[in-house]
């Protein structure tokens, strides 16, 4: 029986379609799994016990291997971040002397920090949606809790391991916020970390109760997936209002309306009262805020305690299926496989009806963009989150032309141009689609490279009208040259996503080339320069070209430059889209 239980394979994330599952079934659910276990078959103490010594050398073995990899990843924190954290430390030290930057950064802290709180429940959110706080391994699922055993004995460990985690993790957040703080000359250190631990403490143990709230019950995430696009406007929202904040333009009615708005504006409470910036006055009575803080989570995480030993085993079932994908595709170093593990569990699976949102071209040569645009138009989702990465874009690029210092330009250049590839990437999921599989590509009257071509023409316009969009309070503020530049760059990123898509399997072998030089083995920056070669080619090379365009003298030979680069990626296109098809030998076409 234990070896049939075992083989049984688990449902598939995609098997459970969207709605399957309301709070009647979950009770249903609920009730199946009471109905298992009853006091006088009772067998849990000898179970788990059998199960820890058949799992004691597996556990020692896994122990070892964690120790090892955390004491790996331990020491390229100190012998690479400890330099850069220090350089860091010292720039801001050196920035707060000045007297604005301390300024700016107390006006900004109240909607900076309600924003980094509001971030972390949604993150907890849709975490919950494909893995949650209560998971535990496949073989439990599939035999363990089909045993008459109590689910509680099972699940609230679980439930008790996630929130430690989460736990530890506050506490070192908030130890190194306050260690900020005092390096921005804003409170004393020992002040700081005390007003910081309410919210490093709370704070992510209402995430896991939230999580857990929201793996329990179907109807909840269901919300969740439809109030994601309204969350992360809210988040925009809030940023720009710390950017306008830090700038001098405070809106008092507003932080005071978000302090004591719920609980991430009553974690923040303490902190602004600290930093004795103009919004003290409504944190005033913060040691309020701190009690009914530590009186929420107190009760929220009781009962998540008390609930959890009632998640639905089907649920159970799905989510610890797709964190085994995630977990074996991520030891590869697969991490597209992972991610769409991941968004085929955080994106639900509606039956909603398929219907032609464009007529069918008469041309043949227009049904790979026909195809393309029927399926941008299907998932909105991804023409709404390519819309968001360019307004951060155009947002980085603005600040970026607002500064004096050419190497804080050339950064804050850097990192708008990377959003703006992010954003175009989004755009190109059927190219990936086809790449990933080249049998996909057999209903295609082209060769494999002359249809990735045809794949980044629907990324490349439509990443060029959302940059024109964005181009346009560039071009009202005198910078017309962001109406032609910015275009440019869609297109440039389109030939560069496609490229990124058609370079191959992960190539796990550069890794281990073992080559010798006198800074070590250099295989693993080999291998994160292949994997981000499509990104850092166009980025650099757009940076390089455009950065003279932001100083006092545009440059004129910037336009030539993007061209050029525009005109070469698509060659690039060509080339890897050739050597990927006679490399996995294809389809003849």
């Amino acid at each position: 029986m234990t070896e049939r239980a075992t083989e049984a394979a688990p449902e598939a994330p995609g098997e459970i379609p969207e709605g399957a599952l309301d709070d009647a079934e979950t009770s249903e659910g609920e009730a199946e799994d009471d109905a298992a276990w009853t006091p006088e078959s009772d067998r849990t103490p000898e179970t788990l016990r059998r199960l820890r010594e058949l799992r004691r050398g597996h556990r020692s073995r896994r122990n070892r291997e964690l120790g090892l990899a955390g004491y790996t990843v331990l020491l390229l924190v100190l012998g690479y971040g400890s330099t850069f954290g220090y350089r860091f430390a010292r720039q801001l030290e050196y920035a707060a002397a000045q007297g604005d930057t301390a300024e700016a950064l107390r006006r900004a802290l109240p909607s900076a920090l309600v924003l980094l709180a509001l971030a972390l429940a949604l993150a907890a959110a849709r975490d919950a949606l494909w893995r949650g706080p209560v998971i535990v391994p496949r073989p439990d699922v599939a035999w363990l809790l089909g045993q008459p055993v109590d689910r509680a004995r099972v699940l609230r460990p679980a439930f008790r391991l996630t929130a430690s985690l989460a736990l530890a993790a506050g506490v070192l957040c908030a130890a190194v916020g306050s260690a900020l703080l005092w390096l921005a000359g804003l409170t004393p250190l020992g002040e700081a970390l005390a007003l910081c631990l309410p919210a490093g403490v709370c704070l992510p143990l209402l995430a896991a109760a939230l999580a857990l709230h929201v793996e329990r019950h179907p109807s909840s995430a269901r919300r969740v997936r439809a109030l994601t696009p309204c969350a992360v406007l809210l988040l925009m929202a809030l940023a720009a209002q710390a950017a306008t904040a830090a700038a001098g333009r405070r809106l008092g009615v507003l932080e005071a309306f978000l302090l004591w708005s719920g609980p991430w504006g009553w974690a923040a409470a303490p902190v602004v009262h600290a930093t004795g910036g103009p919004a003290s006055g409504a944190a005033g009575a913060w040691p309020v805020a701190v009690a009914l803080l530590v009186a929420g989570t107190l009760a929220a995480l009781w009962h998540a305690h008390v609930v959890a030993a009632s998640v639905p085993t089907r649920l159970l079932r799905v989510r610890a299926a797709t964190a085994a994908t995630v977990a074996s595709v991520l030891w590869s170093i697969e991490l597209r496989a992972a991610r769409l593990a991941v968004s085929d569990a955080v994106g639900g699976h509606g039956g909603r009806a398929r219907r032609r949102l464009l007529p069918i071209p008469r041309h043949g040569h227009l049904v790979v963009v026909w195809r393309d645009a029927v399926a941008l138009l299907r998932a909105p989702g991804r023409l709404a989150g390519a819309a968001l990465w360019t307004g951060a874009g155009a947002g980085a690029a603005g600040l970026a032309a607002s500064l004096h210092s050419a190497g804080g330009r050339t950064v804050l250049l850097a990192a708008a141009l990377l959003l703006g590839y992010f954003a175009v990437g989004k755009l190109a999921e059927p190219a990936r689609l086809e790449a990933d599989d080249l049998r996909r590509s057999s209903w295609s009257p082209f060769r494999f490279a002359t249809l990735m071509l045809h794949h980044a023409l629907v990324p490349a316009l439509a990443g060029a009208l959302l940059a024109l969009l964005a181009a346009i309070p560039f071009a009202l503020n005198g910078g017309t040259r962001a109406l032609a530049l910015m275009p440019l760059c869609a297109l440039t990123f389109a030939a560069a996503a496609i490229l990124a898509a058609v370079r191959g399997p992960v190539r796990t072998e550069l890794l281990f080339l073992g080559l010798s030089t006198p800074f070590g083995d250099p295989s693993a920056f080999v291998f994160v320069l292949w994997y981000t070669a499509p990104a850092l080619v166009s980025v650099t090379g757009l940076t390089l070209s455009l950065g003279g365009t932001l100083g006092p003298e545009p440059s004129g030979g910037a336009l030539a430059y993007a061209v050029a680069l525009a005109l070469a990626l698509p060659a690039g296109v060509l080339l890897a889209a050739h050597r990927l098809s006679g490399k996995l030998r294809g389809p003849k076409r």
